[in-house]
């Protein structure tokens, strides 16, 4: 390509919007352009290196036996109604309806419209084991999108979905995808960090997420050392600690009865800190959630006969209902280890009224003692329950809530003056927390997910009613698999990973084009030497961008830098019969004979992705 065939939009300053490297040299590239809030437009060179992005996945889905398909981005809604999503979406769906008011969605992710499609194909178990994928569109309505196609509200991502007869079955297509999608990151030159993760509102069990370092990134990772122990923070788990005193000394049980204390404005952690002269780990807070779509069975637990249980999806489910939490006091609820819990799709801290309602005490005096309104779960800091159905308790002579305004109770005794519903380990991880595996201290990064893999087991195959017949006739529903990349995020990860002061640094893998020729002047033998150059490429399978514009060597320099071309010819009057080759990535250039550049230039860029899929 030309050049003047195509469109240069670079800009010299930093458009104003953009706060992170991928957004400033996306724009000042010209590889995108904002349309709207969170609305992206991909400019030719920016296209070019999205498909090349596009392509790797796809190779690497094909390599693995997946099939590639197309379903439409608006979806009837009424394939969410029967996930039992139509609800738990929450706002970030798009829905509307037509002219003759169905109900539709601009999908923000795929599950009900594959396993929809598969439920209509499948008869049989000699169809199975079957992976399907698209790369297609999504839209999300983030509440404020930013950091450019980092993170906004219409994007593309590939997403797979495997169905199979067996467990075993899915372990083998999720060791394969965990392979295929290490050879993706790998030719794009991204390093990435694979953790294990919460499977969030898409269901399921085993999850894991493939994340890259960034300064900005939403997700916390927490990382061992010493070991592979690699998590995010939704779903890091620690080696459990010892509750010590304020003398460093561990807890131990107490026969005394309980005491009411009045201590009016003592609400928080820290004040009580102060009031009692005792550390925070002999204390045990309770918090109040209010809790979204719970497939938990509460039929058993205190208060929970008191919560509508309806049927949506063919799963039951509390709609909405509410929960008491205990942990120990210097420690914080992980509300994505809650929901998991609880089989939840979302909780949130209740409101006050609520808190009162169910507990008889404002937040900051409410207790785990005396508590019938609704259910109890004792974070594993607090107690843990055996096999045989009792608890161990891991704190003790504790102060609590006393379940009415401006009145603690002290010398609570767990199990002795009360017993949850169930435990769980609900707790957030930080820093310093120890590994459960080793037993080294815990470090932390910022991380952005650029991949996520997931085993959905039933839970769309059972609620949208997908069968085959078995072997001996039998009916049976398949266990799913669900595997997705954001093609975008993965673009711009690419630029945050590989730039400096002077622009994008491509790996040439992904770049736009694979070289580029500058002629200082293209006149007379230079632009003869620089379409000899151009033609001999093009012949030799290189994508070649040459740069015939009327503009002055700074300019063309400053641009190739800033777009980023991963190896740059330059053709000059003063080194002829020589040109100057030089790779983005390093400082100096080097001299060859301008008969023997495309030979030479072939191989370096042959070199440079042979090593990207080594």
């Amino acid at each position: 390509m030309k050049a003047s065939n195509t469109l240069i939009a670079t800009l010299r300053e930093v458009p104003a919007e953009a706060v992170i490297a991928s957004h400033q040299l996306m724009l000042r590239a010209g590889l995108i352009r904002k349309l709207g809030n969170g609305l992206f437009t991909y400019f030719p060179l920016g296209l070019r290196a999205f498909r090349k992005v596009e392509n790797i996945v796809r190779e690497e889905m094909d390599a693995v036996g997946a099939l590639e398909c197309k379903p439409s981005v608006v979806v009837p809604g009424e394939l969410w109604r029967e996930s039992g999503r139509w609800e738990t979406m929450g706002a970030g769906m798009l829905r509307m309806k037509n002219r003759v008011d169905q109900e539709l969605v601009v999908s923000p992710t795929a599950e009900e419209a594959f396993t929809a499609l598969v439920r209509d194909e499948l008869e049989s178990y000699k169809q199975l084991p079957l992976t399907l994928y698209q790369i297609n569109t999504k839209y999300r309505d983030e509440i404020r999108p930013r950091y450019g196609v980092m993170r906004g509200r219409e994007f593309t991502m590939k997403d797979a979905y495997s169905f199979h007869t067996t467990a075993e079955s899915l372990d083998e297509t999720y060791l394969a995808m965990e392979s295929a999608y290490k050879r993706i990151f790998k030719r794009l030159g991204l390093s990435v960090i694979p953790v294990s993760a919460d499977s969030g509102a898409m269901g399921g069990s085993g999850s894991e997420e493939f994340m890259v370092e960034s300064a900005v990134g939403d997700d916390t990772l927490i990382l061992c050392p010493n070991c592979d122990y690699a998590a995010n923070t939704e779903k890091a788990a620690c080696a459990p600690d010892v509750a010590l005193d304020k003398d460093g000394k561990p807890l131990v049980a107490t026969e005394l009865p309980i005491e009411k204390v009045p201590c009016p404005g003592v609400e928080t952690i820290a004040q009580m800190e102060e009031f009692f002269k005792m550390s925070a780990t002999q204390f045990i807070k309770v918090l109040i959630y209010k809790v979204h779509n719970c497939e938990l069975d509460l039929r058993t637990a205190p208060g929970g006969q008191g919560f509508k249980r309806e049927v949506e999806g063919g799963v039951p489910v509390y709609p909405v209902c509410f929960v008491a939490v205990a942990i120990r006091g210097d420690l914080d609820v992980n509300e994505a280890k809650l929901a998991a819990s609880l089989k939840a799709s979302e909780v949130e801290l209740a409101e006050e009224a609520d808190v009162i309602a169910y507990s008889g005490a404002p937040h900051g005096f409410v207790g785990p003692v005396g508590l019938t309104k609704l259910p109890l779960l004792a974070d594993f800091s607090v107690m843990t329950q055996k096999e045989d159905g009792s608890f161990e308790a891991h704190l003790h002579d504790t102060v609590t809530g006393g379940g009415s305004a401006d009145v603690d109770n002290i010398h609570v005794e767990p199990i002795r003056d009360f017993t949850p519903f169930i435990t769980a380990d609900v707790r957030t991880v930080v820093a310093g927390d120890k590994c459960p595996c080793c037993n080294s201290e815990f470090y932390s990064k910022k991380g952005n997910e650029l991949g996520h893999i997931f085993k959905l087991g039933y839970k769309y195959s059972k609620s949208m009613n997908v069968t085959y017949l078995d072997e001996n006739g039998k009916q049976q529903v398949p266990i799913m698999g669900c595997y997705g990349i954001g093609v975008d995020r993965a673009l711009a990860s690419i630029i945050e990973e590989h730039h400096d002061e002077n622009g994008i640094i491509w790996p040439m893998s992904a770049a736009p084009y694979q070289v580029a020729i500058v002629p200082v002047k293209y006149d007379g033998q230079m632009k003869e030497v620089a379409d000899s150059l151009y033609s001999q490429l093009q012949k030799r399978g290189v994508e070649v961008l040459l740069d015939d514009r009327n503009e002055r060597p700074g300019v063309k320099f400053k641009d190739m830098d800033l777009i980023g071309i991963p190896l740059r010819i330059v053709v000059g009057d003063k080194t002829l019969p020589n040109v100057e080759v030089k790779l983005r990535s390093q400082k100096d250039a080097q001299l060859v004979a301008a008969d023997a550049a495309a030979e030479e230039v072939a191989k370096l860029v042959q070199s440079e992705l042979d090593r990207l899929r080594a």
